[in-house]
């Protein structure tokens, strides 16, 4: 029997070109973070992920095209929102149950054909914003907003969800969070969607598959946990004792430390950076030092470094998005990594099929119910 690894840590299930965490260092398709944090778009990163190359100007023009043209859904899809688009629904679970609905619209869900299988790849891309915005936009009694050609992806997900035409620095932050967050590596969503799809199931059911496992607090659901902690804290003078109380309970602070990452999150600078930029232009800098200082005291205090949801959150608040829609959001950039992982994983697929220690009882007998 193989040697038991809890998590599967350091076990390595597959071979992939689409992301590398190597010395705490993390590239798309061999690019660094830092150069694409600093330069790129995100629809040059959905093509960078899907293609291991970037595109030139008439391949991004060609897929911006699609992405719009897309973006709007079946108004049976809005329809079916206001079946359970109310507060006590969260949006992930929304998300997951909207994502497997839109698959009875696409009639070549089941196509096999590669051309095809990119084409819905693209489909899905573009719907998965307007599923998360229309949500948010039908729960609060509004209508839908039907996308803008003069924008880009990240500008057309901010004016769908508020109505109003984002300005540049929103623009700006939003798609640098949208890049930072499209994959890594083989995370435990990414991970889930090659498991679905490894027994030749089809892209929808990989990328619900994926939502589901993004849900949890311990993978996607983090960043929303975190602007729940920083609404705790009302003043930075509360902060050291906030954070001891929290260490003196046992109480897990989340947007600190990674399994991968030992020196830091490559990631976290970038939004660190944004979040001190707009909470300045939105006039919220005391949300930003509280930031800094509950950073300061976690690495003092338990050694562990923020990671990417721990900014994340300022900023996604910031732009004035509600806090439980963070995780769908991290959902709709990670669905460009999901799909390339889909991509490999039909490409060169074995189905997944670990095994099991097991321990429980053995050489027991059957009792007839009398005499149980």
């Amino acid at each position: 029997m193989a040697e038991l690894k809890k998590g599967l840590e350091g076990v390595i299930a597959a071979e992939t070109k689409v992301s590398s965490i190597i010395d705490s260092q993390l590239t798309y398709a061999g690019y660094a973070i830092d150069d694409l944090a600093e330069n790129a778009e995100f629809e040059e990163i959905i093509y960078l992920l899907w293609h291991y190359r970037l595109p030139n100007k008439e391949e991004l023009h060609e897929l911006k095209e699609k992405l719009f043209n897309y973006m709007t859904l079946n108004p049976r899809v809005y329809s079916h929102f206001e079946e359970y688009a109310t507060d006590n629904v969260h949006p992930m679970t929304a998300l997951r149950t909207s994502v497997s609905y839109i698959a009875h619209f696409d009639p070549n869900a089941e196509d096999e054909e590669d051309k095809e299988k990119l084409e819905r790849a693209i489909r899905i891309q573009a719907k998965i914003a307007s599923l998360v915005t229309a949500f948010a936009r039908v729960r609060e009694g509004k209508e839908p907003v039907k996308p803008s050609k003069d924008l880009n992806y990240a500008g057309n997900f901010l004016y769908m969800l508020k109505g109003e035409l984002p300005d540049d620095i929103e623009v700006e932050a939003f798609n640098k969070a949208l890049v930072l967050h499209a994959d890594h590596e083989l995370n435990a969503s990414a991970f889930t969607a090659r498991c679905a799809v490894s027994s030749l199931s089809d892209m929808y059911s990989g990328i619900v598959a994926a939502v589901g496992s993004l849900k949890g607090p311990l993978h996607g659901g983090a960043n929303e946990r975190v602007m729940n902690m920083l609404s705790e804290v009302k003043s930075i003078d509360e902060v050291e004792a906030y954070i001891d109380n929290k260490i003196e309970n046992k109480e897990k602070i989340m947007g600190f430390g990674h399994r991968v990452y030992k020196d830091g999150d490559p990631r976290a600078k970038y939004l660190k950076e944004m979040s001190r930029k707009i909470t300045e232009e939105t006039g919220q800098k005391q949300l930003f030092d509280i930031s800094v200082k509950i950073a300061e005291q976690m690495k003092e205090k338990k050694g562990l470094i923020a990671n990417v949801d721990f900014y994340s959150a300022t900023v996604y608040h910031s732009l004035n998005i509600p806090h439980d829609l963070f995780t769908p959001i991290f959902a709709v950039s990670r669905t460009a990594g999901w799909i390339a992982h889909i991509f490999e994983q039909y490409r060169d697929n074995r189905i997944m099929r670990p095994r099991a220690k097991y321990i429980g009882e053995k050489d027991r007998k059957y009792v007839p119910i009398e005499e149980r």
